[in-house]
């Protein structure tokens, strides 16, 4: 299988660690070097349109209206916002190692109530009382997909809200923010911003729960408020907004631009693709991979020969002693072939 990348990538290394950080595609670095060049000699500040082509670009790609997404730089000052939402007391169920990003803004809260359940009996762990349910998409440090259908459909049985982090399967498995009523997604993984880029989206009704409590000039109606508290507040998500870092917003329209150009459905196909291809090879080489069909494949107890793979010229990560292996456009069926070549010759 071909790159979808084309000439946008050009890595001197066989890079399979999109789940630590995505590459940049050329266009992004090349919009982010002629910002810093307006920088450095004062004919620009940024341009604030690029802002709003962003939030347009992922609320497309997350299935929303651009009213429910608010733009950020962390998935934790997201969830911290959500966190401070709540009342003293509320449930909030995760799953057992969960991310950190997380699970640590409802920790430090300290009067909230932290219930952990096994990732795969999330579903039924969800109780009356409930107030939220949180949970990655896709687990940082196996890849495997969570039963979503089945969490959403125990929190609304039950009352609860949810809140989904994509930050690990946004950019190759579909994304359908509308069916939660938070998400979290860090965009400089599988979405190929740099960093200082992250997403939350919020539905109309849960907007009305959460106080703007980090808002500055970019949460007002207007955009106009430069002196004083903020009298009106933007009617959509956008007061929810971080001031943006525009060096790397105006690398992320670029990067986001070309993820909607080749489409999801082709992204999935091919990086679904090249991780059944490397886990047949696994198999015949006597490995175990975790079972699915996630874009990002674990080898339980295969993590410690990661500097190994990094000498060769090979990039891959050691999560809690799986060696996490992770597809995305730019990869080939050669990039699969190399972590082969390299296992089977120790």
């Amino acid at each position: 299988m071909e790159s979808l990348g084309g000439a946008e990538f050009a890595p001197d290394t066989t890079y399979l660690n999109t789940s630590y950080c995505g590459l940049l595609p050329a266009r992004a670095a090349e919009a982010m070097s002629a910002l810093i060049r307006e920088l450095a000699t004062g004919r620009s500040a940024g341009d604030h349109d690029r802002i709003t082509a962003v939030r347009h670009s992922f609320a497309r790609i997350a299935g929303v209206g651009a009213d429910r997404v608010a733009l950020g730089g962390s998935v934790a000052v997201h969830v911290g916002l959500i966190a401070s939402s709540l009342p003293p007391g509320a449930e909030i169920l995760l799953p057992e190692g969960e991310y950190t990003s997380v699970v640590t803004p409802f920790a430090v809260r300290g009067d909230l109530k932290l219930r952990y359940a096994p990732r795969a009996a999330l579903a039924d762990a969800v109780r009356p009382g409930t107030a939220l349910v949180a949970l990655s998409a896709v687990h940082s440090s196996d890849g495997v997909i969570a039963d979503l259908p089945a969490v959403r459909e125990a929190a609304a049985a039950h009352g609860a809200r949810t809140l989904v982090d994509a930050s690990q399967s946004a950019g190759w498995l579909p994304l359908r923010a509308g069916e939660w009523d938070f998400t979290v997604t860090g965009g400089f993984k599988f979405l190929l911003c740099p960093r200082g880029v992250s997403f939350l989206t919020v539905t109309e009704e849960a907007q009305r729960t959460v106080a703007p409590l980090h808002a500055g000039l970019f949460a007002a109606e207007g955009l106009d408020t430069f002196y004083g508290p903020i009298e009106r507040f933007a009617s959509s998500a956008r007061r929810f907004d971080e001031a943006p870092a525009y060096v790397s917003y105006h690398g992320a329209e670029q990067s986001l631009a070309l993820l909607e150009e080749i489409g999801a459905d082709a992204i999935h196909a091919h990086t679904t693709g090249l991780a059944r291809r490397f886990r047949d090879g696994l198999r015949s080489l006597g490995h175990a991979p975790l079972p699915g069909d996630s874009a990002i494949v674990a080898v339980p107890g295969l993590g410690g020969r990661a500097p190994e793979l990094a000498r060769a010229g090979v990039l891959v990560s050691d999560r809690d002693g799986n060696l996490r292996v992770s597809f995305h456009l730019y990869n080939t069926s050669a990039d699969a072939d190399r972590v082969l070549d390299v296992l089977a010759a120790a």
